[in-house]
């Protein structure tokens, strides 16, 4: 499914308009519910994402095992398997590490890999070159989506180094997941229409759309799906007040599924929603009262239109 790396214009999106960067469901005694991932994958395909994401930072990747993630992608795959972009997380502060989940990413046929800046670690612009560079080097057929969080990671990919990495052809897309617009505008001064840049954060998408971003990589669209479809494509048909109305609707949403550490509020706004996806791995714990409360409440107001 990976097929012939190219770069795409400033207007096209590799991994498709609404990616969702789907969560992974747990059984009672903690163990990964691969049954339950491939019904949700299903929902979500089928309710507006083009893409999805498996094993990201809304997936807890941090407490998944590489088993547990070659697994889980395999469930989907057969699932959804050329219904939309399958993405996987193949990020870690260890290169070596992340070169081996890279190959095993399109050895299992992923249609691209999700490669987070590594965490706790901070190495220098040159260290973070020469970490992706490796990477893209190590599976060359496989597209890549290089992920800039530093919020999590505790440092940032600097659009200067973005642009040095575009001689790599397997670089396609940036997940701009830094809270700004500014990134994707500083990106695209650097990279002109060469890198498709997503916005990494729901309530920022159409203001990134404006300034050049081609898509969402989303948390929002596991109970809004097309809705987050329904803005994307408002804006794609330039009917700028219907994109505006429906991100304006979208925002306490957006807002409510941030207003603790991901993915402890979309896992209970999905349990809310009638999927039993479980509890977060810990160090995360569940949604207190307050949290579920909100929700709640915000989703009863979005489901009626």
């Amino acid at each position: 499914m990976s097929g012939v790396v190219g770069r795409p214009p400033w207007d096209h999106a590799p991994f498709g308009r609404v990616v969702t960067a789907m969560v992974t469901p747990f059984q009672a005694d903690g163990r990964v519910d691969l049954a339950l991932a491939a019904r949700l994958a299903d929902h979500l395909v089928s309710h507006g994402s083009d893409g999805l994401v498996l094993c990201g930072t809304t997936g807890e990747s941090p407490t998944l095992s590489w088993q547990e993630q070659h697994d889980l992608f395999a469930a989907v795959q057969e699932a959804v398997g050329g219904r939309a972009r399958l993405v996987a997380g193949s990020g870690s502060n260890c290169t070596a590490e992340a070169v081996e989940a890279t190959q095993q990413a399109a050895a299992l046929g992923a249609d691209g890999a999700l490669v987070v800046v590594p965490y706790y670690n901070k190495p220098p612009q040159d260290g973070l070159e020469a970490h992706f560079r490796a990477v893209a080097q190590a599976a060359p057929e496989l597209p890549l989506m290089l992920y800039n969080i530093p919020g999590r990671t505790g440092t940032s990919l600097a659009p200067e180094t973005t642009a040095r990495l575009l001689d790599l052809p397997n670089v396609v897309a940036f997940k701009a997941a830094s809270g700004s617009t500014d990134e994707v505008s500083a990106l695209r001064l650097v990279c002109g229409d060469r890198l498709a840049i997503y916005s990494g954060d729901d309530a920022l998408t159409l203001p990134m759309l404006a300034v050049g971003a081609v898509g969402v990589v989303s948390v929002a669209s596991h109970v809004a799906g097309p809705q987050i479809s329904r803005l994307v494509q408002a804006f794609l048909e330039g009917d700028l007040a219907a994109a505006l109305a429906q991100h304006e609707q979208l925002l306490p949403l957006c807002r409510a599924l941030f207003c603790t550490t991901n993915p402890v509020p979309v896992k209970a706004a999905l349990e809310l929603s009638g999927w039993p996806v479980g509890a977060p791995r810990l160090p995360l714990l569940s949604a207190n009262d307050d949290v579920k409360r909100r929700l709640s409440e915000t989703l009863a107001a979005l489901r009626p239109t």
